[in-house]
């Protein structure tokens, strides 16, 4: 073997989702087609402007160029401390119940090397962020899906687990607003989750990512605002999508102190924190009020309000999302999700996600993001519909 073959760990690895579509896309485009990309969740306008002139004024200050602690600065754990409380009537001492991660993604993917030792198995919704399977690979554990069904409101079946997994069970991800379904739960469903925590002993990771993007005025919560929540949950958030800030890689974990604890332990010996500069302006977004959030949702929603009825006219059924900026759909009769996805991309030059990519039990249905100007999903719209399916 030779001593550049990659780890089983790598090899083992699926390929990334947006690698390959980044490579599908190339593709069509060296054919001289215009490429409409509802693919990524990668917002299209830019950061608000405030965040960005905080960033240039402290990117002028020398101190501000050494090493980063790896936990945060003390102004920006309490600075994300009192959002939450502001947000969600959550208090949060932020010395060790809030640490600043590299996005949420850094948090996400270090969280099971504290805590799952090989041969321990983690709870993961399917369909599902990637990198909660992939973290727990390469942490030694173990995945067991939980298929998250139309029918169910995308919750998980926590009651069909089997009690052998659950005897081996170390962490349950959540993922609400989730990504990819656009699905949201519910103070009832959170109840639940504690209960069946407590019963199994378990570690809750919820994935917060998308609580700012809401629709229709309804906000969703966390589960730690539920009494009892710190003594086993963690919430990872982050700036990307509720300020426009997916390149900046600026995000926090809050919860439990042992468990906020634990990430920074595995933080200090791999990174050297977020670039203060950047912290800054992290501060600045927290600190800013509902004004400019408010204008990014109701950009989302004004989008979102032009493809649902222009995809229903078509004869799909979307899923009505009520958070995030996706679409979650059900493909036609005949169809896979990779082949409507190659079907969109070859013949009209639209990119979607493959439901797949998210896991088995995303099959069968394909991701749209309203990333795009209000025009460009009509024009979508029309090209669907001139080369039907």
């Amino acid at each position: 073997m030779s001593r550049f073959t990659l780890s089983r760990r790598i090899q083992a690895l699926p390929p990334y989702l947006f690698a390959e579509l980044d490579r599908k896309k190339q593709e069509v485009r060296a054919r001289g087609m215009d490429i409409i990309d509802l693919g990524v969740g990668d917002p299209d306008h830019p950061t608000p402007g405030f965040i960005v002139n905080r960033m240039k004024r402290e990117a002028a200050v020398p101190a501000n160029h050494q090493y980063p602690s790896y936990e945060g600065l003390p102004e920006f754990r309490a600075a994300a401390a009192k959002w939450y409380g502001e947000r969600f009537g959550v208090s949060l001492d932020p010395a060790n119940e809030v640490v600043a991660l590299i996005g949420s993604k850094e948090g996400i993917a270090h969280f099971p090397l504290a805590f799952v030792n090989p041969g321990d198995v983690v709870l993961v919704p399917d369909p599902g962020y990637p990198v909660y399977h992939i973290a727990t690979m390469f942490s030694g554990g173990k995945s067991h899906f939980m298929p998250l069904k139309r029918e169910n409101g995308f919750l998980p079946q926590l009651d069909r687990i089997p009690a052998r997994v659950l005897a081996k069970a170390k962490i349950l991800f959540i993922n609400y607003p989730n990504n990819p379904t656009s699905a949201v739960a519910d103070r009832s469903f959170y109840r639940k989750v504690l209960a069946f925590a407590e019963e199994h002993d378990l570690v809750v990771a919820h994935d917060v990512a998308y609580t700012e993007i809401y629709f229709d005025g309804v906000k969703p919560m966390s589960i730690l605002e539920l009494p009892g929540s710190k003594k086993r949950c963690i919430e990872f958030h982050s700036l990307s999508k509720t300020y426009n800030m997916t390149g900046w890689r600026i995000g926090f974990a809050v919860g439990n102190p042992e468990l906020v604890g634990g990430l920074g332990k595995v933080k200090t010996n791999v990174d050297s924190g977020v670039f203060q500069a950047i912290q800054c302006a992290g501060i600045a977004a927290l600190e800013s009020g509902e004004e400019a959030a408010d204008a990014i949702r109701k950009t989302y929603q004004e989008r979102r309000d032009v493809l649902l009825p222009g995809l229903r006219s078509l004869g799909l059924d979307p899923v009505t999302p009520r958070a995030t900026f996706y679409v979650w759909i059900p493909v036609p009769k005949g169809y896979t999700s990779s082949s409507f996805c190659e079907h969109l991309l070859t013949r009209a030059g639209i990119v979607t996600t493959p439901g797949n990519g998210f896991g088995a039990s995303g099959e069968g249905y394909i991701r749209m993001a309203l990333t795009k100007e209000k025009g460009r999903i009509r024009e979508a719209i029309e090209r669907i519909r001139k080369i039907g399916f």
